[in-house]
């Protein structure tokens, strides 16, 4: 009877592990990549970035580059005239996302960014809650989990 406690009590931490949120990475442009003459504003439009969620830059190395800029940076195409942060140039480029509110990106290579090579998004605090699919005796359980919540109650018939 223990052993079909413990059987029991993992399988509900495998059906509710799905629903702690986890981080989403997002490769800008998706298979654009990052390119000059790509509208990423509007590629960026129905997206919501969080907290830990990690952007993917992918792009021929050289001529591209990423340079994380400010607000002003990115209105005129202007890179930081400050060494303390070099470009991105690995052509593979992964950026979390640690803190919330407006990150802008662009590359500085002649006029790519007067191209449209640059990226405006605003991060959210925390991650994303999970969605709601069906409501089961007052708690909400995804798809997932009402599958295995199934299968356990087999298990548990078949082992009693």
């Amino acid at each position: 009877m223990a052993s079909i406690k413990f059987v029991t009590l993992i399988t509900m931490v495998v059906i509710l592990l799905p629903t702690i949120a986890m981080a989403t990475e997002f490769v800008v442009g998706d298979a654009n990549g990052w390119k000059p003459s790509f509208d990423y504003q509007a590629w960026a439009k129905d997206k919501v970035f969080h907290v830990g969620d990690t952007l993917v830059f992918n792009y021929p190395s050289p001529p591209h580059n990423v340079f994380k800029v400010n607000g002003t940076g990115f209105k005129e195409c202007v890179k930081p005239t400050t060494n303390d942060q070099p470009p991105l140039t690995s052509g593979n480029d992964k950026i979390e996302l640690k803190t919330a509110g407006n990150k802008w990106y662009i590359c500085s290579t002649s006029n790519h960014c007067a191209l449209g090579q640059k990226l405006t998004i605003t991060v959210m605090e925390g991650p994303p809650a999970p969605a709601p699919s069906s409501a089961v005796r007052g708690f909400i359980f995804s798809g997932y989990q009402v599958f295995m919540a199934a299968i356990v109650g087999v298990f548990i018939a078949v082992a009693a």
